[in-house]
């Protein structure tokens, strides 16, 4: 078993809060809220999607220079803004269909980082990690 590791600088604040659970119609829309809490002046946020048994799949990506990515098979009907005036970036699901089900995490970069006084492991929020994803979200976060 592997154990990853990335040192950044020591931010003991950064957090997100998100609502537990929230239910729709097929076929309608939905917002998932993501509000974000850092005292980084330039936060790299993600959404990801896990549906039961499978790892997460990044949704998209946003930064607060307006820039960011969404992943092809998420890009018709899965959308964000990032909104640096009230710390928020929700999630906006158009047509929602039963294949929509599925646990959605927001992830404030950085996602791993060091402490000042020791090593601290921080998931993405509770997220297991297997090394495909782990390269993926580097590669994405510019590791």
């Amino acid at each position: 078993m592997c154990n990853y590791f990335v040192f950044v600088e020591c931010r003991a604040e950064d957090r997100l809060e998100q609502p537990d659970e929230m239910a729709a119609a097929e076929g309608g829309h939905v917002t998932l809220h993501c509000k974000y809490i850092t005292d980084d002046p330039y936060p790299y946020l993600f959404w990801f999607q896990q549906k039961l048994k499978v790892a997460p799949k990044l949704i998209l990506n946003k930064l607060t220079s307006g820039g960011g990515s969404t992943e092809s098979e998420f890009k018709e009907r899965f959308n964000a803004s990032l909104d640096t005036s009230t710390k928020t970036v929700p999630l906006s699901i158009q047509d929602l269909q039963i294949s929509d089900s599925a646990v959605y995490y927001c992830a404030l970069r950085p996602t791993v980082m060091a402490a000042c006084s020791a090593l601290v492991q921080k998931p993405l929020a509770h997220i297991p990690l297997n090394s495909s994803f782990l390269t993926k979200l580097l590669n994405f976060i510019g590791f």
